[in-house]
């Protein structure tokens, strides 16, 4: 299927990526839903005992939440449309819909870098600094700050989707199998030099300012927990590397889609172009809730035990 306009106005967007894989749409579709439910569940496990267990109204339970109910966010903007349009067999998207879904997913993926940036800063003031840090680290100061994240976010990204709403299409079919304002901009009639200068600029902005903030909060607390007891270091990089695991998932995925971008001719959509995106989505969007809830004790301990009085009930 392959359409094109020509200096009109468009109202809806084909991905091509769904055309695609109509061949094995229903595989995918249960996939889709399958990772949607798990990730649902999990997310809601762990908000539910971080809200009802006090112990764990802390700075760093509060960030993990933020951080899975991101993945959720994320998540909700992209499997549900997916495994619908494949059951149904629609490949159509419209140009709003399309703009609403590249801002979600835009948001999703950087608020998850800027979680991942004050979770190492908290880690950080944790071992570096434990007498202050109930004082410089509240559960207030760690609230405003993931508010701060999305309305910052959130404002950058808005201007991105603005630029984009000034454009007018010579073509409507999108080498993906979901809508990001990078695979629309190919598809402009007129110059979009600006959009794409805005749009790596605040790219490299804030994944460089981040990634450097982040490296430097790790080397300094690996550095700290060498010279603590061997029960204290054990506990301290037990919790740091955890967050290192799941930031390392975050890059991959992040290097997931810039390896798509760079493999992709721009015109013809291969079978690379469609798994790299299914497959990076898929697992940023997945694995944080089970790593979190896994390998945090605590949140293990209280979910394994709510998992326990909820089935017991239905006995």
């Amino acid at each position: 299927m392959s359409l094109s306009l020509k200096n009109v106005s468009v109202t809806n967007f084909v991905l091509m990526g769904l055309v695609e894989i109509e061949s094995f749409g229903y595989v995918c579709a249960v996939l889709a839903l399958a990772i949607f439910s798990f990730t649902l569940f999990m997310t809601s496990m762990i908000v539910y005992v971080t809200w009802t267990e006090k112990s764990l109204h802390e700075p760093m339970y509060i960030l993990i939440c933020v951080l899975v109910m991101n993945v959720m966010f994320g998540n909700a903007s992209y499997f549900p449309k997916l495994a619908i349009d494949l059951l149904s067999g629609c490949s159509i998207i419209s140009y709003t819909g399309c703009l609403c879904q590249s801002f979600c997913l835009q948001l999703y993926s950087w608020v998850e870098m800027y979680t991942f940036t004050v979770m190492a800063y908290d880690r950080y003031l944790a071992v570096g600094h434990p007498l202050r840090y109930h004082t410089l680290m509240t559960n207030g100061t760690t609230k405003k700050i993931s508010l701060a994240i999305y309305v910052f976010n959130a404002v950058i990204i808005i201007v991105s989707v603005l630029l984009t709403l000034r454009l007018t299409f010579c073509g409507v079919n999108i080498n993906n199998v979901f809508c990001e304002i990078v695979s629309i901009q190919p598809l402009a009639c007129n110059d979009i030099t600006i959009n794409v200068l805005y749009g790596t600029t605040l790219a490299l902005f804030n994944f460089i300012s981040c990634l450097l903030v982040i490296m430097y909060c790790y080397i300094r607390t690996v550095i700290i927990c060498l010279k603590l007891s061997a029960e204290s270091s054990q506990k301290a990089i037990h919790t740091l590397m955890t967050h290192i695991l799941a930031f390392s998932i975050y890059i991959v995925t992040v290097l997931f889609i810039v390896f798509r971008y760079s493999l992709s001719t721009g015109s013809v959509l291969t079978k690379v172009d469609i798994i790299i995106p299914l497959i990076g989505t898929g697992i940023a969007t997945s694995v944080n809730p089970l790593i979190y809830g896994i390998r945090t004790k605590a949140l293990r301990e209280k979910i394994v035990c709510n998992l326990h009085k909820m089935f017991g009930k239905l006995k």
